[in-house]
């Protein structure tokens, strides 16, 4: 009888230890939050202090080695030319157009043999004229994303951006972007299952609070510098399970607000990135 406990007591541990290892090699949000399985927020100024010194870690997933990026503008404005959402939208191409083979963009080509590349050559940019609703759900962004693969092939190498108008913001369960009442976040990227491909997209909400500000930016380079964030963290981690550190923070959000975002190449609004070869976050490799 004694015999027989002591080999469940075995069994017990044994099982528990399996346990703790999954436990330890999943990557574990640094707070609680809603679609936390296949989203990670680009939080507010002054919302978490990541701790800066852990290097990155390669968890096995996949990375984007020669990433594309498509816009999908929600909203009437966007294709208004008398709207400012107008040279919004256009300021936000010609930032895409050139940022994957800047300075900024080479910080990442330290991991898993990403390549500079020409962030704009992917199928085309969408302008959808329907009226997005006042809250844009997740559930929305998605359904706004597979609106534009019924009409535009898929490819896997390419993130699907999503940039809604200042009369809109973005939620995710009761946390929400500028504009909500509960905010919580900037931007966020992620991935989900669309007819069996693994489609790669984010967010992009209106910079319209100064929780999601830089002074004395304009509201396009506020914005480039949160497509900046998303784009990279994209690349490094598509699928969330890939480059971040043992906090579970991605590249990008290693330097979020730390050092302070600054204008760079182009005139456009960047942020720091962390470098593994530096030990440090970084403007530029």
């Amino acid at each position: 009888m004694r015999r027989m406990n002591l080999k469940v007591m075995v069994a017990l541990s044994c099982g528990l230890l399996a346990v703790a290892a999954n436990a330890a090699e999943k990557k574990l949000p640094t707070k609680p939050y809603a679609d936390a399985d296949h989203v990670i927020y680009f939080p507010v100024q002054g919302s978490f202090v990541p701790k800066a010194q852990q290097q990155i870690v390669n968890h096995g997933g996949p990375v984007i080695t020669s990433a594309k990026v498509v816009f999908i503008f929600y909203g009437p404005s966007f294709s208004n030319a008398a709207s400012p959402d107008f040279a919004y939208a256009q300021t936000l191409q010609a930032f895409r157009n050139q940022f994957g083979t800047t300075p900024e963009y080479n910080t990442i080509t330290q991991y898993s043999g990403i390549q500079l590349a020409n962030l704009g050559s992917g199928t085309a940019d969408m302008f959808d004229n329907t009226a997005p609703p006042t809250n844009v759900t997740d559930a929305a962004v998605q359904a706004e994303v597979n609106k534009y693969l019924s009409t535009h092939a898929f490819n896997g190498s390419t993130i699907y951006e999503v940039v809604i108008p200042s009369t809109s913001y973005s939620s995710s369960g009761t946390s929400t972007s500028c504009g909500g009442p509960h905010l919580a976040y900037c931007a966020y990227h992620g991935h989900f299952n669309s007819g069996g491909n693994d489609v790669k997209y984010s967010i992009e909400p209106y910079p319209s609070c100064s929780g999601c500000k830089v002074s004395g930016w304009t509201d396009a380079q506020n914005q480039e510098h949160f497509t900046c964030h998303e784009t990279r963290e994209a690349v490094t981690d598509p699928d969330l399970n890939a480059w971040y550190d043992s906090s579970g923070n991605e590249a990008d959000d290693k330097c979020a607000w730390s050092p302070t975002p600054f204008i760079g190449t182009g005139g456009y609004g960047y942020q720091y990135e962390w470098s593994n070869a530096d030990r440090a976050c970084v403007r530029t490799k």
